[in-house]
């Protein structure tokens, strides 16, 4: 000790050279000889609360008493007494005066008059905090009385100070002393230090120093007669200043107004004994008081009582006072979220509740805990994550998505319940634009790659609008790997008509990342199919259709431009300025139609239009507590399409495109893979399973699978008869058993030796014209009719009458394999 005292460093207002805490600005008022001082923490900057109290000499009245109020503050622990942190004394010097100072570091705390002032509340706010600090500072004077047999003797307005968390704790222990009433032979003075208390608030017994009467009195009688002392001073805003103005009862509330007078009975054995006044008082029944204590007893409760509780405590928040509820309940909430001991319910309450926060302290008090919940095995609080997170998102930064939320969210791309898989789709919108390069191409894509030939249609649907919406955030190699085949090759041709007006939509969206070659050759061979889609009510295809004409309309307007200018044949010629202003249109109705399969209703009970699909459950707000979430997910289903839907279109259910195996990225995209550690998913993509499809669109889609040779110019007759000799093993082509007969079409058939040419050949309604050589152009017979058939010079002969009969072929049989690629006609003068 006297080495401590011998580094001290002199002078008044120096401080201590060795206490580990800064002394900053002292507050306006004190109990006491004391001053209260702000303070930090030398170490970490924590704040804190410094206590000092001075005296000429170590033997100073007030230093005694103040050594007494320190060992007692040290001693003494409860929820509602103030926490002591550290406590030392030291000696000054100042000239030839020397000055002993004691100091107490406790949490950091304001002067209760100081705080009221701050807080500025009124009406019935002001009484429900009144009522919850004094509910605090009985239960701390009881602790005293009725536990620990210990007289405070000094309770005040003064001697009460409020935490940052707006608690109401009790200090001022130097006059604290034992009850000593078993001692009636004892005739000196029971509290040592009574002379420290003003004469405002000493009872009558006290003041006339009767110890006699105060140790026949109860242990509470004097600590019951400082209670109503303080519900005084609080309730008339004024200081006590004699024992007279106790009787002033105007500014008592009437529900408080007979314990108050029972607290300052003249007898001390009837006075109130705060243990009762906190059990019977009506004035402590108020919603805060109620809310605050279910709190912080949440553990006894059991499941029912904490489910009913949270799904009251989002309104209720909004009636109690805003500050409370946010210094208060807040942490509170946050805290038993992060321990396991609050219902997921109690999520929308802490986001509701820290939605009223400036975002810097969003991000410092819910944000933390929020990212903690990520990790829970709680699918209910899982569920509730994932349904507001454009509530906190936003909020979220880059590192701690990647390296802390992403790899707990991503384990519900593969959950059992769809429910789960599509919430987890949609919060992608938020976290990818957060997500690194590395995770989106080696986990992100994976788990979309898998989505999209989901059992669930809505999933598969809403897989590609997420990929249209995030299309921004991928590289340029990445882009090229994924789109087209994601929007084409599996949207395109999905079973489902909303995917595949979702695959128009999402192409429509990123039509900037495609050159005119991907255009002519990947994307619009792929989409015209759609024109004669044979769902009828597939509302979302023509919808789509209305944003849809950019392909065309770029294709023809560079096409234009080299043909007519002669520009060199610059395949980005006059794109840019077209899609600057077309884009932002075409993106902000994709964005517009973002999950669309979560609006789908049923009007009138009528499957026309959107309401054809009834996808009740995808777009299910999380029920009103999201307790009951983890009941629903067993039970779950995201939406599939109406049964009245199947019926009017005469199909068969979609075969689930989990089932085909076949790979189509390099067939069909030309895109060839060394580095098979940078699979994403989509350079083995197969189509969709094509026997349920109409026989329209399975000739169509049969043909497009095809490659499509270089027709030559001249091809001899002996070849021709050659390739139409077909034997059974040629018939059993991949796509025979699925392509059935190609409509007939309207105008005038080329006029063939037999009539089963055109049964047999699917590429005689869609095959395009063979393009124009200089070197060899084809002879057309100038003698035809304007109505000739125009495909008739590309199209494959007919069969001869010494080819194998095609006897025996019936609806049911598979029709014989033409040659593939267009074929020259050596048409005689009866064709003609």
């Amino acid at each position: 000790m006297l080495k401590f005292l011998k580094g001290v460093v002199g002078g008044s207002g120096a401080g201590l050279k060795d206490l580990p805490y800064n002394i900053g600005e002292p507050y306006s008022s004190a109990w006491g000889s004391w001053v209260h001082c702000r303070g930090t923490s030398k170490d970490d900057g924590t704040p804190v609360s410094i206590f000092s109290l001075s005296g000429s000499n170590a033997n100073d009245g007030h230093l005694v008493a103040g050594r007494n109020g320190v060992k007692r503050l040290r001693t003494v622990r409860h929820p509602n007494i103030l926490s002591f942190l550290y406590s030392t004394e030291a000696e000054t010097f100042d000239g030839s005066n020397t000055k002993v100072t004691i100091y107490i570091v406790t949490e950091p705390v304001m002067p209760l008059s100081e705080k009221i002032k701050e807080l500025g509340l009124e009406g019935s706010q002001r009484d429900e905090y009144y009522a919850w600090g004094l509910h605090r500072i009985a239960k701390a004077v009881s602790f005293l009385n009725n536990d620990c047999k210990l007289v405070h003797g000094n309770v005040c307005m003064a001697s009460v100070v409020v935490t940052q968390t707006l608690d109401w704790k009790l200090h001022a222990f130097d006059v604290l002393s034992e009850f000593d009433g078993n001692n009636e032979a004892s005739a000196g003075p029971m509290l040592q230090y009574e002379w420290l208390i003003g004469s405002q608030y000493k009872p009558m017994e006290l003041s006339k120093s009767d110890w006699t009467a105060i140790r026949k009195s109860p242990p509470w009688a004097i600590d019951s007669w400082g209670l109503g002392c303080l519900i005084y001073e609080l309730f008339s805003g004024m200081k006590l200043s004699k024992t007279e103005e106790l009787r002033n009862t105007a500014s008592i509330p009437k529900s408080l107004l007979p314990d108050y007078q029972r607290l300052l009975s003249s007898m001390p054995s009837r006075r109130l004994n705060s243990s009762k006044l906190l059990e019977n008082s009506e004035y402590f029944q108020n919603k805060l008081v109620e809310t605050i204590h279910f709190m912080e007893i949440l553990n006894l409760k059991d499941s029912v009582e904490k489910d009913t509780f949270f799904r009251k405590l989002p309104n209720l928040a909004e009636q109690l006072p805003r500050q409370i509820v946010l210094k208060k309940l807040l942490p509170l909430l946050a805290s038993a979220l992060e321990f396991g001991s609050a219902a997921a319910p109690a999520l929308t309450a802490l986001l509701k509740m820290g939605s009223w926060l400036s975002t810097e302290d969003f991000s410092l008090k819910v944000l933390p805990t929020v990212v903690k919940l990520f990790a829970s095995n709680d699918r209910a609080i899982r569920v509730g994550l994932l349904h507001h997170i454009d509530q906190f998102g936003e909020s979220l930064s880059s590192q701690v998505v990647d390296e802390q939320v992403y790899p707990h969210v991503a384990t519900g791309f593969s959950d059992t319940s769809a429910f789960l898989r599509e919430l987890t789709l949609k919060s992608m919108l938020v976290l990818a634009p957060k997500l690194s390069q590395r995770t989106i191409s080696g986990s992100l894509l994976k788990f979309l790659s898998k989505l999209q030939v989901d059992e669930e249609p809505a999933i598969r649907t809403n897989t590609t609008i997420l990929l249209g919406n995030i299309a921004s955030y991928l590289n340029d190699g990445m882009r090229k790997r994924v789109l087209i085949n994601a929007f084409t090759v599996r949207a395109l041709r999905d079973t489902f008509s909303p995917a595949r007006g979702a695959g128009i939509m999402a192409l429509c969206a990123t039509s900037s990342y495609y050159d005119v070659t991907e255009i002519a050759t990947r994307i619009l061979p792929n989409v015209v199919v759609l024109t004669i889609d044979p769902d009828r009510y597939s509302f979302y295809i023509r919808h789509s259709w209305t944003s849809f004409h950019v392909f065309p309309f770029i294709y023809k307007t560079i096409t234009s431009d080299v043909l007519t200018e002669n520009n060199g044949g610059c395949p980005h010629y006059n794109l840019i300025p077209f899609r600057d202003n077309y884009n932002s249109t075409c993106e902000n109705v994709f964005l517009t139609s973002l999950w669309a399969m979560s609006s789908l209703t049923m009007k009138g009970g009528k499957p026309s239009e959107p309401s054809a699909l009834a996808p009740t459950s995808a777009t299910a707000p999380i029920a009103s507590s999201i307790s009951n979430a983890s009941s629903e997910l067993d039970g779950a289903h995201l939406p599939a399409v109406h049964n009245s839907l199947t019926d009017l279109t005469d199909q068969p259910a979609p075969v689930s495109p989990t089932s085909s195996t076949d790979g189509w990225g390099e067939l069909e995209n030309g895109i060839h893979v060394d580095d098979e550690g940078e699979k994403d998913g989509w350079d083995d993509i197969e189509p969709l399973e094509a026997s349920n499809l109409p026989s329209a669109l399975a000739n169509i889609q049969a043909a497009q699978k095809r490659p499509v040779s270089q027709p030559k110019p001249q091809v001899t007759s002996s070849r021709t008869k050659s390739t139409l000799k077909t034997s059974k093993d040629d018939d059993n082509d991949l796509w025979g058993s699925t392509a059935n007969p190609a409509p007939k079409s309207s105008s005038q058939p080329s006029k063939a030796k037999t009539s089963i040419a055109d049964d047999d050949d699917p590429w005689g309604a869609i095959s395009a014209p063979v393009p124009k050589s200089s070197s060899k152009p084809m002879n057309l017979k100038s003698g035809g009719s304007a109505d000739e058939d125009l495909w008739a010079s590309i199209a494959a002969p007919p069969p001869t009458t010494g080819s194998k009969p095609l006897s025996g072929r019936g609806r049911g049989s598979k029709p014989a394999a033409p040659k593939l690629g267009a074929q020259r006609i050596n048409r005689t003068s009866s064709g003609m």
